[in-house]
């Protein structure tokens, strides 16, 4: 299993950013894909999940109506989209899939700072 994320940066709050998975070594169109975030000196804490479809969706509280999750089976790489950014996004945010354990990517840096 491989996961790799792109697309952090520093954002200004109110602003929006979208983060990229590439996905390798299983089968991604079968399998739920989730983005989780760390913040500093916090525990990791889970964002976002979309089914292999990318008919369902779930999403925690603190992001609900700001970030969309969605995913391209075409090209093994599962997104999100976040909007009206707030100084508390900031976090490293991390791609997992779960197959037997949880695997991890090496995670994107998402700073929200004015």
């Amino acid at each position: 299993v491989q996961l790799v994320e792109s697309g952090g940066g520093l954002v200004q709050p109110g602003g929006s950013l979208r983060l990229s998975c590439a996905a390798s070594g299983f089968t991604f169109s079968s399998i739920a894909m989730s983005w989780y975030r760390q913040g500093p000196g916090k525990e990791r804490e889970w964002v976002a999940t979309i089914s292999s479809s990318g008919g369902s969706t779930d999403y925690a509280e603190s992001v609900k109506g700001r970030f969309t999750i969605s995913r391209s089976n075409a090209k093994n790489t599962v997104y999100l989209q976040m909007n009206s950014l707030k100084p508390e996004d900031t976090a490293v945010y991390y791609c997992s899939v779960r197959i037997g354990s949880r695997s991890w990517g090496q995670g994107t840096q998402v700073i929200v700072s004015s």
